[in-house]
């Protein structure tokens, strides 16, 4: 049976090269370039022969469990099935320890495996260029790659269990938007350090934190024996051990799950096409969420909207510049800009969206669905784009201790901003160009009360940022303590206001109904 399994995991792998040409050509280039991206990797390890062992220490364990989590995530991202779905063996009445043990040694099988494997042996050898046992050595690659195979193999399996009915490519993309919110940020950090020949301070003890975790324990246990000895690095090849069976045994629960479970028929057939509809929670504001995404995310009215505010909050260090303000201090100008113009985004929402106000007051919707509904597409937007464009800001300003401060500004404008929103979007709407209508067509309006709901809800959330504002200008001109002050200061603030003002919408919202039903008809 083992003999069976194991050509069929390589005759699949061979089948990959056929199908029609478009098929073929992606698969050849992907690759292309998974080799030309493994022989870089490789190249790069042994180049690390001569340098200092905290230093390669750094490099591997870091790389390492990147790379072990990446495994963790792939499936969860990709959405991809699996060939060797412990469910496809279910008629052939197999034990499942014994299918568990066999299918985790096809796991191996894999091109992502054998380019780890190509890797991890460079990293041995550099291993052993660094006086360490060559036993220890070959255990470090046989512990990472086995963890990682294994790791990869349960998130598939947890994946087809549990997320196999709202698999769809929006929930891929925001699987894949999370890991950029996190990946771009520290890539962003690392490339600002300066290492010189040492491992920078900021690093040391997120190296030390990992060599005793599942995630980079198999890594560092080489380069422990090399700066440590056998007997110190002991730690990391328990805990390596340790996750190693704790992979295997749950890996094997899992099979037996996934082979005495009775399949339900696939409701993601009778939900295919739903888009959003699919992801969302099944309630009254899922609901509203999963709408709201699909038109900010195809209106053009509302994507112009978006692709508007960098561009207004790269405009604004012009200026400055010009006037001969230091470029370090203009490089921290754009960020709360942007994340104030985020926040002030959806104060006439339901203007725009006018459409399925009725809708909504009909079916008796409460106002917090509504409110808290329609505030979802600014913050799926919002959050990833000012978690890229913080560290990058700070970057250019030099100073990394000011990162929590401006996390705090951008946290309390963006908050507060959306908070008042959902008060004046009900309060006081007033006309916005129609669906299908030029977004830059704006409709005639009588009297002043567009500019004064705009002015309040902007001119509202900087004075409610104040506080963290000011903590933040102490800390760049002052003590660089208040950074800390100013990040718990407008975070806790901006969520203060947020909830207070979903609180205050919804109860407009429901107070209002026939007056928003008029409007909606009128606009």
């Amino acid at each position: 049976m083992a003999a069976h399994v194991l050509r069929l995991r390589l005759a699949l792998l061979i089948g990959a090269l056929r199908g029609d040409a478009g098929h073929v050509r992606r698969t050849v280039l992907a690759l292309f370039l998974l080799v030309a991206a493994t022989a870089v990797a490789c190249w790069a390890l042994l180049t690390l022969q001569d340098a200092a062992t905290p230093v390669v220490l750094a490099v591997i364990v870091l790389g390492g469990s990147a790379v072990t989590l990446g495994f963790a995530l792939a499936p969860l991202v990709a959405g991809a099935t699996d060939p060797l779905d412990p469910r496809r063996f279910a008629v052939l009445a197999l034990p499942s320890g014994r299918l568990a043990a066999v299918l985790a040694v096809a796991g191996f099988l894999s091109v992502p495996t054998f380019a780890l494997l190509a890797v991890s042996v460079c990293a041995a050898i550099v291993w052993t260029a660094h006086g360490v046992p060559w036993p220890a050595a070959v255990i470090g690659v046989v512990l990472g790659v086995a963890t990682c195979v294994l790791l990869a193999r349960v998130c598939m399996a947890l994946t087809a269990l549990f997320l196999r009915e709202r698999r769809s490519r929006e929930l891929s993309g925001l699987f894949a938007l999370a890991v950029l919110v996190v990946v771009v940020p520290v890539g962003v950090f690392f490339a600002s350090l300066e290492w010189r020949g040492r491992v920078p301070t900021q690093l040391a003890e997120a190296v030390a934190t990992l060599a005793v975790t599942p995630l980079g324990a198999a890594w560092a246990y080489p380069g422990r024996v090399a700066q440590l000895g056998t007997g110190s690095a002991t730690a990391s090849l328990l805990v390596a051990l340790g996750t190693l069976v704790v992979l295997g045994l749950l890996w094997a629960l899992l099979v037996r799950l996934m082979l005495s479970r009775t399949e339900r028929p696939l409701s993601g057939r009778e939900r295919g096409g739903l888009g959003w509809f699919a992801v969302a929670p099944g309630t009254p504001g899922g609901a509203v969420a999963a709408r709201s995404l699909v038109y900010w995310l195809r209106d053009r009215r509302y994507v112009v909207n978006v692709l508007i505010i960098p561009i207004a909050g790269a405009i604004t260090t012009v200026p400055l510049l010009i006037a001969g303000v230091p470029p370090q201090i203009v490089a921290l100008v754009p960020v709360p800009i942007i994340a104030l113009f985020l926040g002030w985004l959806p104060h006439n929402d339901l203007a725009y969206d006018s459409t399925a106000v009725w809708m909504h007051i009909a079916s008796g919707l409460r106002g917090v669905s509504d409110r808290a509904g329609r505030l979802v597409p600014v913050l799926v937007i919002g959050i990833p784009l000012l978690a890229i464009l913080i560290p990058v800001a700070i970057s250019l300003h030099g100073r990394w201790a000011l990162l929590p401060a401006m996390v705090g500004v951008c946290a309390s404008l963006f908050l507060c901003g959306l908070g008042l929103s959902s008060i004046s979007s009900v309060l006081a709407p007033y006309a916005a160009s129609r669906p299908g209508d030029s977004p830059f067509q704006q409709p005639p309006r009588a009297g002043s009360a567009s500019a004064i709901a705009q002015a309040l809800v902007m001119v509202g959330a900087i004075v409610l940022s104040a506080p963290a504002l000011w903590f933040a200008w102490l800390a760049l001109t002052a003590d660089i303590e208040d950074s800390s002050t100013a990040l718990w200061v407008g975070l806790g603030g901006g969520l203060v206001v947020l909830a207070v003002g979903v609180a205050i919408g919804a109860a407009i919202f429901e107070r209002r109904g026939g007056r928003l039903m008029e409007f909606a008809e009128s606009v």
